[in-house]
């Protein structure tokens, strides 16, 4: 192999592998998060359960979120159903990449979509449909990882689903 051919491989490589990176980052905006959405809400997580499907051949988690704020649908009573692939039962456990997973007293937001069997949600598009809050140590105030306000951010959603 020339040293022009390596060069040419390496470049590539490069560029494939920097493709593929910047596929898996691609973002859902808040937009098309808050039109595609059958429910948004607030919440906390309040307990969650693992068990496996009928086959034996993937493991779901139903987490049960307490709704503080309901932004976009509404269910009755105040907790809803979220079920996600993975989890742990007895000595086996599942992950998946991209899936997003909940924490006992964990405050969320959550984009959610009615799930077939019409009884429980999952989250949409992923991980972009959940974002952790957190107490800002300073106001109290909920906001995201990044500092946003949730009173900032939901009336944004609130915009985007009347328009």
């Amino acid at each position: 192999m020339s040293g022009k051919s390596i060069i040419l491989f390496i470049a590539f490589l490069f560029v494939t592998i920097c493709s593929l990176n910047l596929a898996q980052q691609i973002k859902i905006d808040l937009q098309d998060l808050s039109k595609d959405a059958d429910l948004i809400i607030t919440g906390k997580v309040s307990q969650q359960t693992s068990s496996w499907n009928e086959d034996k051949t993937r493991i779901y988690t139903i987490a049960t979120i307490q709704v503080e704020d309901y932004i976009k649908g509404a269910v009755a009573g105040n907790s809803v159903s979220v079920k996600y692939l993975g989890g742990e039962v007895g000595d086996v456990g599942e992950t998946y990449s991209h899936i997003p997973t909940f924490v006992n007293n964990e405050e969320v937001l959550i984009f959610l979509k009615k799930n077939e069997n019409k009884s429980d949600y999952s989250v949409l598009y992923g991980e972009e449909g959940k974002i952790s809050l957190v107490n800002d140590s300073q106001t109290g105030e909920l906001v995201t990882s990044s500092n946003v306000r949730v009173s900032s951010l939901k009336n944004q959603i609130k915009n985007y689903i009347n328009e």
